[in-house]
């Protein structure tokens, strides 16, 4: 991880730790130089991470403020940390219905640069929300990277276990939406009608180092599962 980049998770994490709301205004950049021991451009490049990230926003003349107008129950459809920190304050669940080591498909080995004869940890459950179905989750990890799971990592958050247990850190993730209805089979899992409208997703996490690690197939129950987008449109 780069410098700026460390510096930016450093940041982001003290806006998380101390639940900052959107406008709190941060110490101007002078002062975040001397805290962190950067120069101004590293410092710069931080903040242009972050405010691209849609955690803060800069304004000439006035400052850094923080960027967190979150509506309650919503999902960040462009997070790459997983969706359980941005519901945090619900009753996040899984229920476990498969965990082996398999060999890749042809696409998922496409999917995360690996070949064939490699092995990858193939996950798959639903997800509750306060007891309600909320999605349908198959996923395959690369087991070069992550090395070790279980069924007590699988029925958490795999991705704290990732970031904390492991030591790596997600640097970015490729989205794919498709809309649709669903199967018999997947409305059997989330508890809806054959036929019901269907909202899936297909995601590639990648490392800081860009090495792809996790790709994810999930589809979200329509009537529990929320969403938002920040964007900037001055960029």
């Amino acid at each position: 991880m780069l410098k700026y980049q460390k510096i930016a998770y450093e940041i982001k994490k003290y806006i998380e730790d101390n639940d900052l709301q959107q406008g709190h205004k941060l110490p101007v950049l002078e002062k975040l130089m001397k805290q962190f021991s950067a120069s101004k451009s590293t410092l710069s490049n931080a903040l242009d991470l972050l405010e691209n990230k849609g955690d803060i926003y800069q304004v000439r003349g006035s400052g850094i403020f923080v960027r967190r107008h979150k509506r309650k129950e919503y999902i960040n459809l462009l997070s790459n940390q997983g969706f359980k920190k941005d519901l945090e304050n619900l009753k996040i669940t899984s229920k476990v219905l498969e965990l082996e080591v398999r060999k890749p498909t042809n696409e998922v080995a496409q999917s995360l640069n690996i070949g064939l004869q490699d092995n990858v940890y193939y996950v798959k459950r639903i997800r509750y929300i306060n007891g309600e179905t909320l999605c349908l989750e198959e996923s395959y990890y690369n087991k070069s990277i992550i090395t070790y799971l279980n069924k007590e990592i699988v029925n958490d958050s795999i991705f704290n276990y990732i970031n904390e247990g492991l030591g790596l850190k997600v640097g970015f993730s490729d989205l794919y939406i498709h809309v649709d209805t669903l199967t018999e089979k997947e409305a059997e899992y989330l508890g809806l009608s054959e036929g019901s409208p269907k909202f899936y997703v297909e995601t590639i996490f990648h490392l800081t180092n860009g090495n792809p690690f996790d790709f994810s197939k999930i589809t979200y129950n329509y009537k529990h599962a929320h969403f938002f987008v920040q964007e900037n449109l001055g960029n």
